[in-house]
């Protein structure tokens, strides 16, 4: 009775009064309100709530890119915006401008979405658009795949190997934690990706350093990659095992056929005004070879 008589006091209330409560929300705690009843589910498909959840400092997005048959509705763009499969392109997207007094077009982004959880902006750095050291198509090569937009870098061999990328903390969404992920694949002759491991680290705007050891190829457990198919000798196996004692972080699988390493984790603090900068970095004298980098992708990431 009491449960019948309070949803009968929450049709009352105006659908602009809902949609206000439920920006205060989350965008999955308004979809999820669309079920408690039609007042409800009204204003959990209003236009002015829907705005409220797409960022007023989204980045300059490429022309005819959000473009359609008829004029999308707010939450519509904001599905649009968040198809993480599917990620918009940015406007000079492809260009890095080191010039440019603008931070938003300096950093040579292919895409970003918004989180469909929480809102939060979501970005990948173009591998063309990292600074790759020994670089030259002595070591390194582009070529496209079928499964990736734009350009990626295939690594012939290097012994010194190293990568970098940066971010402004003001494309950033605010009071966000943030993990950084290199997203990459291997080919089968691939060698020297495993063992020493690699050191990734995070230099946040406060100044802080925070570095991990990080393995791109494991062959133990869950973590195996599938597309290596060369079998290990027992002495590697032991050696191996010996040298990954403090644990480094293992690469994981992901749904759309690449891998993805986290390469750390940050808290983007309100009112940082700086850069966050990524570096991937072994240089032992082993060689290293048949890595294919496609960017470093930036996203939220819950704690605890």
């Amino acid at each position: 009775m009491g449960s019948a008589a309070g949803t009968c006091e929450i049709v009352r209330l105006p659908e602009d009064l809902l949609s206000a409560a439920l920006a205060l929300t989350t965008p999955r705690d308004a979809c999820r309100a669309a079920a408690v009843s039609r007042a409800f589910r009204d204003a959990a498909g209003s236009d002015a709530l829907w705005a409220r959840f797409v960022p007023r400092d989204l980045p300059p997005i490429a022309n005819g890119v959000l473009s359609g048959p008829a004029s999308p509705s707010k939450k519509e763009r904001f599905l649009r915006i968040s198809d993480r499969h599917c990620p918009v392109l940015l406007a000079d997207g492809l260009r890095i401008r080191p010039a440019t007094k603008n931070p938003l077009l300096a950093y040579g982004f292919e895409s970003m979405w918004l989180d469909r959880g929480s809102g939060s902006k979501c970005y990948m750095l173009l591998a063309r658009g990292l600074h790759i050291s020994w670089g030259d198509a002595c070591y390194w090569r582009w070529m496209d795949l079928p499964d990736s937009r734009f350009e990626v870098a295939h690594l012939r061999n290097v012994c010194w190997f190293e990568i970098r990328g940066k971010i402004h903390s003001k494309m950033l969404s605010r009071d966000t934690a943030y993990a950084a992920y290199i997203v990459f694949k291997t080919l089968v002759e691939s060698s020297g990706l495993d063992y020493p491991p690699q050191k990734a680290s995070i230099d946040t705007v406060a100044g802080k350093k925070k570095i991990r050891k990080v393995c791109l190829q494991s062959y133990e457990g869950r973590h195996v990659n599938r597309q290596v198919t060369v079998p290990l000798t027992p002495e590697y196996n032991k050696s191996y095992r010996l040298g990954h004692g403090r644990n480094p972080v293992l690469s994981q699988e992901r749904t759309d056929g690449w891998m993805e390493l986290e390469m750390g984790v940050f808290y983007n603090k309100e009112g940082g005004d700086g850069e966050v900068r990524f570096s991937l970095l072994q240089t032992s004298r082993t060689s290293k070879r048949g890595l294919i980098v496609q960017g470093i992708e930036i996203r939220p990431k819950k704690l605890g």
